[in-house]
């Protein structure tokens, strides 16, 4: 190869130094033809002042490299600290997070020998965008952002990911049975991008009993595409019932920058000890290796690996004793199991499947389209209120009362998103939190800012305390905003 490939390489805390140190000596062995520039991250740069986690200089790497390979890092316990990876995922647009989830069976123990999946989960919005307020003495707020932009990219990362390493299914988590707008949008979106894949199959479940059928028969699965938080849960719970999430990589894709890393995390009690297993880190080099067009060196590695594993050379956390010393033959550490792998570079496992990696085997990123603009019509409002009056008819009465008029009356009163004025039921448990509806007293006629000012002036007057309001739209006629439980 010509030139190297610049990356930013982070050792890490933890097991991090470790486990990065045996993944660079394996792949440098395999001809990666890498030029790395180290940065520190993590707990030392916490301490520092850094509140993400990284100083100013590093962030100039990654900007410069535009490719992260990164050890586990610590997060000092307390308040005031960023999740750095949340951080480099938002800022550098790693939209996808891909985490294959893979049985190697019988050398590593499982349940699920056949399990060959993939996660595909969206890095940016969702509930990770982590707006949270405390509203009231009882309740607290967290909002979950989902964008068709957002969306549209993860869903259409997925099946290019599919078609690209000859997948046959897509299968989309939701659970819009409940969350309609959000989840709605999602599996919408969802549905649209498929039918521009006639060559692959496509279904949704809802996320709770797709769950419980991924924990069952993964082997139904292949590559599952979810929102931020389900795709956080179910990577973790694919991973583990596939063997370990001590053995999963995962990669960070977006459309300027990539991170490559470990599942897991940097196990402090395990640091220093020579002990912790490089396969997840190591795997995420492979995936790292793609990436940046070296995909026989990837495919050598990864085949390196599987061998090394088949002929029992494990660390610790997979070795196995008793009746199954058979399956694991030497229990070795983190560099003896580096130099294991390293020995085995050029040779194929025997019983597991090889791994081949077409050159160009990297994934063309689609660049999302903005649609034009949908007609918007402001028809009312839902104004939240903090009150210790748990009588929800008084408080219905004095509201109306005091809020009513100007072309805007109350429609609606729900707590925790349950109507209970009017014709409540008295057995309704009601917080301290509620959210009253207004509509215009004229069905069809838009409302204007002026009228909810006005509106929020009369509720204030009245000595009723309001903390925030949303806005009621129809977009090209359609309600954008749902229906309460029981209105």
């Amino acid at each position: 190869m010509a030139n190297k490939v610049p990356i930013t390489v982070a050792h890490g805390d933890g097991i991090g130094p470790e486990i990065m140190d045996a993944s660079l000596r394996i792949i440098q062995a395999a001809g990666a033809d890498i030029d790395i520039e180290t940065i520190e991250i993590g707990e030392k740069a916490y301490l520092a002042g850094h509140t993400s986690g990284m100083a100013p200089e590093a962030w100039d790497s990654l900007r410069r490299t535009r490719v992260f390979f990164k050890a586990p890092i610590t997060t000092p316990q307390g308040g005031g600290y960023k999740s750095l990876n949340v951080t480099a995922r938002k800022s550098l647009g790693l939209y996808a997070n891909v985490r294959p989830c893979v049985s190697y069976y019988p050398f590593v123990a499982t349940k699920h020998p056949k399990m060959d999946i993939v996660i595909v989960r969206e890095n940016e919005e969702d509930l990770y965008a982590g707006i949270e307020h405390r509203q009231t003495d009882e309740v607290y707020q967290c909002l979950k952002l989902i964008s068709r932009p957002g969306s549209e990219k993860i869903i259409r990362y997925a099946f290019e990911y599919a078609r690209a390493n000859n997948r046959r299914k897509v299968t989309a988590f939701t659970k819009d049975n409940i969350m309609k707008m959000t989840d709605g949008l999602f599996h919408k979106v969802f549905d649209e991008v498929a039918a521009e894949y006639p060559d692959l199959q496509n279904e949704h479940w809802i996320v709770d009993i797709g769950s419980a059928k991924m924990a069952d028969t993964p082997e139904d699965f292949d590559v599952i595409v979810l929102p931020n938080l389900y795709g956080d849960i179910l990577s973790d719970v694919a991973a583990q019932i596939a063997g370990s999430v001590g053995l999963a990589g995962s990669a960070n894709i977006g459309e300027g920058a990539a991170m490559f890393e470990a599942i897991h995390g940097s196990a402090p009690r395990r640091a220093g000890q020579n002990l912790a297993n490089p396969s997840g880190l190591l795997l995420g080099g492979v995936m790292m290796l793609v990436h940046i067009g070296q995909s026989q060196v990837a495919e050598r590695v990864h085949n390196a690996w599987l061998r090394t594993i088949e002929d029992g050379i494990h660390t610790y956390d997979v070795y196995r004793r008793g009746v199954e010393t058979g399956v694991s033959k030497q229990e070795v550490g983190t560099r003896e199991f580096a130099d294991a792998v390293i020995a085995r570079m050029g040779k194929q496992p025997e019983t597991l499947k090889p791994v081949s990696y077409a050159e160009g085997s990297g994934i063309k990123l689609a660049t999302y389209t903005p649609r034009p603009p949908a007609k918007r019509e402001l028809v009312g409002v839902d104004v939240f209120l903090y009150s210790n009056d748990r009588d929800p008819n008084r408080l219905g009465d004095a509201i109306k009362a005091a809020g009513d008029g100007d072309g805007l009356a109350l429609t609606m009163i729900n707590n925790r998103g349950q109507r209970v004025y009017p014709n409540g039921l008295p057995e309704t448990f009601c917080s301290d939190h509620w959210r009253c509806r207004y509509f215009a007293t004229q069905p069809g006629k838009p409302i204007t800012p002026t009228q909810i000012v006005n509106l929020l002036n009369r509720v204030q007057a009245a000595g009723f305390d309001f903390i925030k309001t949303e806005n009621l739209y129809l977009f090209d006629g359609e309600p954008a905003y749902s229906v309460g439980q029981g209105e």
